[in-house]
């Protein structure tokens, strides 16, 4: 059998020595990027503390546990043992079954070299054996508290993901046959490809995910059409232009996360929830935040609620003539929704909003995930150092955060297509999107992360204050309406659930399936995951779970019918539709507006364009003093 190590029958000696040349001189330029930037924040120096403590920590625990350093020891070299005789009889020809096969979803093993071909068989199954002796190793330590235990097995982790043999061009036979049918190029294409990428990080490498070039907001994303009727220093306010014959009186107004861009709710026509909620009859306002620089490093948790849901309550009035609406929020812009409720009703305002809906929306913190482990004490004391200095957190930090929650899957496939391959990603709206990131202001983003993440103060009754008033989430009567998602490590449903149970008024909580977005972005017409639902709220996830039915489809049409069945829109009382412009506010510019399209390297490269102006007006002021 053929191995991928094998070289052609007649190699063009020259020619690889040229482009052996080229893929020299591209490593020697990227190791100088890299240099160039080797001095990284108090944020990564914080995580890298952590990480030197989590494997001390579990050092010293296995010191202390000889049994199962010995028992791990006996392990290792009775698979080795097991290894070389099969690699023994397979090469005598013996067809032998596998000692270890990847898990079930693990694609990084698909090519058939690895089960066809013996040299690549063996590297497979010694790296598969290696992963699940570490992982069982961690679990097994004694002497650990849970959370340092947490830590120790994220990064341990993170580390064996990193050491695949996928990952490395002598080690993967997709790589290897390409390199060897290209001479090399794939290599040349990916270094340069790297350099660009990481030219356009911050800390890490940000891999391109999509093809961007095959995007554009407003274009063919983002398109339902609209208006920005309203605009403050923070949000503009988009109205959505109807289309059906009538609307429900109550207009819905939408307050999507600031991490990232708004359009997740608007990717595509098929797929846009802005869409059909607006052919469901409702008169839809979405709030599109401004992306943060160092003029906006003192914004509040305060201020964004003002300016944010408040202002935009305050300005669908002027549009509408209604002083009520519906809510819908989703992640940390649920978090904010929450906070809003929670302090219109101690000022007693709480009637202007008649139902509230939260999607993946985490308001009790007690199990943040693989995220919470970069969201202890040490790190988030090295984030407000962080920011303190630059007055925000670079979006693009945080998106390679998240990245590594799922690492294989968001960072080392790409990483072998990009760089290895040397090929472009194909273009994927979603993957735009997940690539379109945000800054967070530091005076907003330190503290949700101290008294959110941290000390989970939001449950607590007047933990919270905001702007002199404090707040209490058990105090809130309004309607609301929790949509979680089974599958999700961003906002888990294990603390989702307990976030419903704070409120004093009525409460419906469904589970959806899949993940963080595909389970929110759901739309009917595709027949997806599905979702359970339950109309008692006990105690515990557990028992909400098991008493749960699951229902086949869409939990958006379930949404719909929790509207009108409970009156929050009336289907008897609808109303002429609204066009964006009919009321006390005029149209400002189409949608989806400016502030969706401002990138990150746009809004630094302005701020730094303000700070030589003003620099070079001081100087001029000065000299002119003098003169």
């Amino acid at each position: 059998m053929q191995s991928g190590w094998e070289m052609p029958s007649q190699v063009d000696t020259d020619a690889w020595n040229a482009q052996l040349k080229e893929i020299g001189e591209q490593y020697q330029a990227l190791m100088q990027d890299l240099l160039a930037r080797i001095a990284p924040s108090e944020a990564a120096d914080s995580v890298y503390s952590d990480m030197r403590e989590s494997f001390e920590a579990g050092a010293k625990a296995l010191a202390e546990n000889p049994t199962l350093l010995w028992q791990t020891q006996a392990r290792l070299a009775q698979d080795q043992w097991l290894l070389w005789q099969q690699g023994v009889r397979s090469m005598a020809g013996e067809n032998v079954e596998p000692l270890i096969q990847p898990a079930k979803g693990d694609r990084r093993f698909k090519d058939e070299a690895w089960t066809q071909e013996p040299y690549y068989l063996a590297i497979m199954q010694q790296y598969l054996l290696f992963s699940q002796l570490v992982e069982e190793l961690i679990e097994n330590l004694d002497g650990l508290d849970e959370t340092r235990k947490q830590h120790l097995q994220f990064y341990a982790r993170q580390m064996v993901n990193a050491m695949a043999p996928t990952n490395f061009v002598a080690t993967n036979p997709e790589v290897m046959r390409q390199t060897l049918e290209t001479r090399g190029q794939n290599l040349v294409d990916g270094l340069a490809r790297l350099r660009e990428d990481l030219e356009n990080s911050a800390e890490g490498i940000n891999v391109r995910m999509t093809d961007r070039s095959a995007f554009g907001v407003g274009d063919n994303i983002a398109v339902t059409p609209g208006s920005v009727v309203y605009e403050n220093e923070l949000i503009q306010l988009i109205q959505y232009t109807p289309t059906t014959e009538k609307t429900f009186k109550t207009p819905l107004l939408v307050v999507p996360p600031w991490i990232n861009k708004y359009y997740i709710l608007d990717l595509r026509q098929d797929n846009s929830l802005m869409k059909w909620l607006v052919d469901q009859g409702h008169t839809v306002f979405l709030i599109s935040w401004r992306n943060p620089g160092p003029a906006q490093r003192d914004l509040t948790w305060a201020d964004y609620m003002q300016m944010g849901p408040i202002s935009a309550i305050e300005a669908i009035e002027q549009a509408c003539g209604e002083k009520s609406v519906n809510l819908m929020s989703y992640c940390i812009g649920g978090t904010l929704t929450a906070s809003v409720m929670a302090y219109l009703t101690s000022t007693r305002r709480g009637r202007k909003v008649k139902s509230v809906t939260y999607m993946a929306t985490l308001q009790d913190f007690r199990d943040p995930g693989d995220v919470g482990v970069f969201l202890n004490e040490q790190v988030v004391q090295g984030i407000e150092r962080t920011v303190e200095d630059k007055g925000y957190l670079d979006g693009r930090s945080m998106a390679y955060t998240f990245n590594l929650l799922k690492e294989n899957d968001l960072f080392w496939s790409f990483y072998i297509n990009n760089y290895l391959k040397g090929e472009n990603p194909p273009a994927f709206d979603l993957l735009y999107w997940n690539t379109d990131g945000t800054n967070l202001p530091a005076g907003t983003h330190v503290w949700y992360l101290r008294h959110m993440y941290l000390e989970n103060r939001l449950v607590e009754p007047n933990g919270i204050e905001l702007d002199g008033v404090k707040i209490d989430l058990r105090k809130v009567s309004t309607p609301s309406y929790f949509i979680s998602t089974k599958e999700d490590h961003i906002a888990k449903w294990n603390s989702t659930y307990y976030g419903a149970l704070l409120p004093k008024g009525p409460v419906t909580f469904v589970l959806g399936g899949s993940g963080h977005i595909a389970g929110i972005v759901n739309p009917p017409h595709k027949n997806k995951y599905g979702y359970w639902t339950n109309s008692e709220l006990p105690d515990t996830h557990e028992a909400w779970f098991e008493g749960a039915t699951f229902n086949e489809g869409s939990w958006w049409p379930h949404w719909q019918a929790w509207m009108t069945d409970n009156g929050y829109v009336d289907k008897e009382k609808m109303v002429p539709v609204r066009q964006p412009g009919e009321g006390e506010l005029s149209i400002i510019e189409p949608a989806p507006g400016r502030y969706v399209r401002q990138t990150i390297p746009e809004v630094l490269g302005q701020a730094a364009a303000d700070t030589i102006e003003s620099v070079a007006a001081a100087n001029s002021s000065r000299s002119k003093k003098q003169v």
